[in-house]
């Protein structure tokens, strides 16, 4: 699975996405989770469409994403932990639906991190957490 996700740089420099909004990052992780889910399920399944959406659906909800930081935070770097810190401490606008006040904002910590290290480009660090969850 390594190398299919596309290279984001060299549209911000290291200070730009560290400086950006936290949420902003989590707005761009979720995608980057989406498309990382999918395609593992597209290429190690036989499932049509309609159940890949329902399994892909089970692995990005925010308490599965609150578990993965749980899974994850003993290997992140100070910088990736200061990141998911930001995204979790920031106010949101948003309810949780169907998780805890308390894994929404840690699956948004996730999420940033996620977003944090697919614009910096570090797509092998992104591939190795992922073996992780």
């Amino acid at each position: 699975m390594k190398g299919y996700l596309p290279i984001a740089r060299p549209y911000l420099t290291d200070k730009e996405i560290l400086e950006l909004n936290p949420l902003v990052l989590a707005f761009v992780g979720d995608s980057v989770q989406q498309l990382m889910v999918r395609t593992k399920l597209a290429c190690n399944t036989t499932a049509k469409a309609g159940e890949l959406h329902k399994l892909q659906a089970e692995q990005i909800k925010a308490s599965a994403q609150a578990k993965y930081m749980d899974e994850i935070m003993s290997i992140l770097t100070e910088e990736e932990i200061a990141v998911f810190k930001r995204a979790r401490n920031s106010h949101m606008n948003t309810i949780a639906k169907n998780a805890t006040i308390a894994d929404y904002k840690k699956a948004s910590g996730f999420e940033a991190v996620i977003g944090y290290l697919y614009l910096l480009g570090k797509n092998e660090r992104l591939e190795e957490l992922f073996e992780k969850i």
